[in-house]
């Protein structure tokens, strides 16, 4: 079976946000997301807030649909306070929290309270990043003196509803990256390949999916048969899978093609970065039934 969730970005008060949480689960989505930045590429100068208590708000007036990070980094988050975080979306969704992480960009967050590290850097906080948090929400106590983080008696008590621990769904393009989805990760993320702007349109769209298809098959050499899911953001293609909802749906049925069992899209916005229809999401979600019907190809 495949699952479809969508993306909803933190720019509205919760007066207004509520309506939309509530709207992705009456749609039938299976999975909504918010981004987990302090502020984000062009519209950093635009309403954001922040993710802990937005998605604590969803999680408290939704009932079914999971919820999730998409995607929390070690950019400006230590291990100790934001397990304590997770354990708490954890605990009011009822084990519906999924948390999506990842290495973290080189923009603006990565700055923000300091210099930028370096590539390598990123990649070696992000294993030790998410050793910690393993451990801290698989035992009840937990020490741990590392080359980024520290922590002494940390205590995750009473721990959280899933079991385990939530799951980790870890976003990767790059071979290191993908060897800690791979060993941490329930399920491994991606957008993608970046997309060349210097091709035309239809190329790219054409090329975005055959570089996605040779990631995939970087992905399962490296996780050597273990069980990971695939989930993909829809929207790392050129083209915005909600410009209609006829291209989304084919979003979903390739995806499903390369072994994708999630597959994420972005509510539109009126203009801008994925400015679309609201009226093609509608569209786009009645034909969820009928692409839940779809079995991911075999990896």
């Amino acid at each position: 079976m495949v699952r479809v969730g969508v993306v909803l970005l933190p720019q509205e008060r919760w007066a207004r946000a509520r309506a939309r949480w509530l709207r992705a689960e009456e749609l039938g989505f299976d999975h909504a997301w918010t981004y987990d930045h302090l502020a984000w590429r062009d519209l950093a100068d635009e309403p954001w807030f922040a993710t802990v208590p937005l998605l604590a708000a969803a999680a408290a007036v939704t009932e079914r649909i999971g919820l999730g990070t998409w995607v929390a980094s070690p950019n400006f988050r230590h291990p100790v306070p934001f397990a304590k975080d997770v354990m708490g979306l954890d605990d009011v969704s009822g084990g519906r929290f999924v948390l999506g992480v990842g290495a973290g960009g080189e923009g603006w967050d990565a700055g923000v309270l300091g210099p930028a590290p370096t590539r390598g850097v990123r990649t070696r906080r992000f294993a030790e990043f998410l050793e910690v948090l393993d451990a801290l929400l698989t035992q009840p106590v937990t020490d741990h003196a590392g080359e980024f983080y520290e922590a002494h008696a940390a205590r995750m008590i009473p721990g959280t509803i899933a079991r385990p621990r939530p799951p980790f769904v870890v976003a990767a393009n790059g071979p290191r990256a993908m060897a800690l989805a791979a060993r941490y990760g329930q399920g491994w993320a991606t957008y993608g390949p970046v997309p060349d702007d210097d091709v035309a349109a239809d190329l790219a769209q054409e090329s975005w999916w055959e570089g996605l298809a040779r990631m995939v098959e970087g992905f399962d050499e490296i996780a050597a048969g273990r069980t990971v899911g695939r989930w993909l953001n829809l929207d790392g293609a050129p083209r915005f899978s909600l410009t209609s909802a006829a291209l989304a749906v084919e979003g979903v049925e390739r995806a499903a093609a390369l072994g994708f069992g999630d597959v994420v899209v972005h509510w539109p916005r009126p203009s801008g970065v994925y400015g679309g229809d609201e009226r093609e999401l509608e569209r786009f979600a009645a034909e969820l039934p009928r692409l839940r019907t779809l079995e991911p190809a075999p990896r």
